[in-house]
């Protein structure tokens, strides 16, 4: 359980409750429907991940392994329920309208998927009320929408689930001998890379700005039984977040005795993994289409 210690600093808006103690799961339990709190100096910088919870309808925004904010929410209706999986910003665009009802606004918008899945401003009863997007606070969503960026995390659970920093600073692709296949990366780019990695093809894919750019098959000596990501903080360290999907089931630290990759390609990846830099490993199967969903995502908003 994380201490919301951190809280005490937080600008609360109008009528939102004290707090005081207690963890972040009983901060966010307290707030109703349209209340959020908001404290980005507590991390100025580092990179982002947004935990969804379609439970408890709130969530949690991280920035390099801290908790900056914390926001109800209003998911898919039934009909229109919002898929769990794991997603990342695809586009921004502060004043965006629905394609497909009636022009309706959808306030400071960030897309998670092409086909309709976004989160956006938008009315909050307590409840899954949207026809598939994620609705937040609009101030809150103005506020999130300044500070996020174009592949920024978001993952989407029914899970109580929340980021811990792993054990080690180290990458949790560690070497081993086998060839690399691909990498097609000279330099170090801008844009943070996705490295996804399938304990069932044996195989890790390497994208930076949605092109693959690396490939290499990896050995695999442990039973990794639900997906888990590892995203790299400013000071090096790993930030591990089980992701849905995995249950109840206890997914092994992923060091040297578990997952091993080409010493040579890990080089390379290492010396291009920035701050922001992700680590999804799941037992699914790639696709070719790769992105970083863990199961197909549906929906429209």
């Amino acid at each position: 359980m994380l201490s919301i210690a951190f809280l005490l600093m937080l600008a609360s808006v109008p009528e939102a409750p004290a707090l005081t103690a207690g963890t972040v799961e009983q901060a966010a339990a307290r707030l109703r429907p349209g209340q959020y709190l908001w404290a980005p100096q507590v991390a100025p910088s580092g990179p982002m991940i947004m935990v969804v919870n379609l439970r408890t309808q709130r969530a949690t925004v991280y920035r390099n392994g801290i908790p900056i904010g914390i926001t109800t929410v209003s998911s898919g209706r039934p009909g229109h329920e919002t898929p769990p999986g794991v997603y990342t910003i695809l586009q921004k665009e502060a004043d965006h309208r629905s394609n497909l009802y009636n022009n309706a606004p959808m306030p400071f918008m960030q897309r998670l998927t092409w086909d309709g899945i976004a989160l956006h401003g938008g009315a909050l009863p307590g409840y899954p009320a949207s026809h598939g997007c994620i609705r937040l606070p609009e101030a809150f969503a103005r506020l999130l929408f300044a500070e996020s960026r174009l592949g920024m995390m978001v993952v989407v659970t029914r899970l109580d689930t929340m980021p811990v920093m792993a054990a080690t600073e180290a990458a949790p692709l560690l070497p081993d001998r086998i060839e690399p296949t691909l990498w097609k990366a000279e330099k170090r780019g801008a844009a943070a890379l996705s490295v996804v990695v399938s304990t069932t093809d044996r195989e890790v894919r390497v994208i930076r700005d949605g092109k693959e750019i690396g490939a290499a098959p990896v050995t695999l000596t442990g039973n990794v039984t639900g997906p888990v990501a590892y995203q790299r903080q400013v000071d090096g360290r790993w930030l591990r977040l089980d992701l849905p999907g995995s249950g109840r089931a206890v997914v092994p630290d992923l060091g040297p005795d578990v997952i091993g990759v080409d010493p040579d390609f890990s080089a390379r990846v290492l010396d291009a993994a920035g701050p922001g830099t992700t680590v999804v490993v799941t037992p699914d199967r790639l696709r070719p289409e790769l992105s970083l969903t863990s199961t197909l995502m549906t929906g429209n908003e």
